[in-house]
């Protein structure tokens, strides 16, 4: 029989986690002027949806068709995407402005300062062995959602709609989670 978790790292882990979710969540959105999936709709376009499909859109962010549909009109008025014709001609793209952007790279930061202020009292060491912990729960939670995928139950949104891919590593192959992704 394997062995249970500890019961207070579970919980420990569970209030920490969804205490950094709300931080990023109120810091982002404060830095979009927008709530909802409007901030990871705009990071995500800039690191790797820009030129994609309404519906690209959608699967990353975790929303239904016509929520993206929704979301990119008011993108849109606020000049921060512009639609642009698909490659099929049956479909449409979207792409940030340059007022996009600039806004994208905003509530990026702001995504780092939050996760910066609650690592604040880690030292070099301690800051070491965390990324390296993380590392591998990145890993195990991305190998989780390729194999609901892989079921056809997909999880909501995609993990990396957030990151900052220079940050992570992933253009020289260090991110975690896109490794798992392509079967490394």
């Amino acid at each position: 029989m394997a062995q249970r978790t500890d019961p207070r790292l579970v919980n420990l882990v569970g209030a920490w986690t969804l205490g950094m979710a709300d931080a990023i969540k109120d810091a982002t959105e404060a830095a979009a002027g927008m709530t909802g999936a409007a901030p990871a709709a705009l990071v995500a376009l800039r690191e790797f949806l820009g030129g994609r499909t309404t519906e690209d859109l959608a699967q990353a962010v975790g929303i239904t068709h016509s929520g993206a549909v929704r979301l990119i009109n008011r993108l849109v008025e606020a000049g921060l995407v512009e639609r642009r014709p698909g490659p099929d001609g049956r479909s449409g793209s979207i792409v940030l402005t340059a007022r996009g952007r600039a806004l994208s790279r905003k509530v990026g930061g702001s995504r780092a300062e939050a996760i910066e202020a609650a690592l604040e009292g880690l030292d070099g060491d301690d800051g070491q062995a965390l990324l390296r912990l993380v590392e591998g729960l990145t890993a195990g939670i991305t190998l989780s959602r390729v194999r609901a995928r892989a079921r056809r139950d997909e999880p909501a949104a995609w993990l990396c709609r957030l990151c900052d891919f220079g940050a992570c590593g992933r253009p020289e192959g260090r991110c975690p989670a896109a490794s798992i992704a392509r079967g490394e």
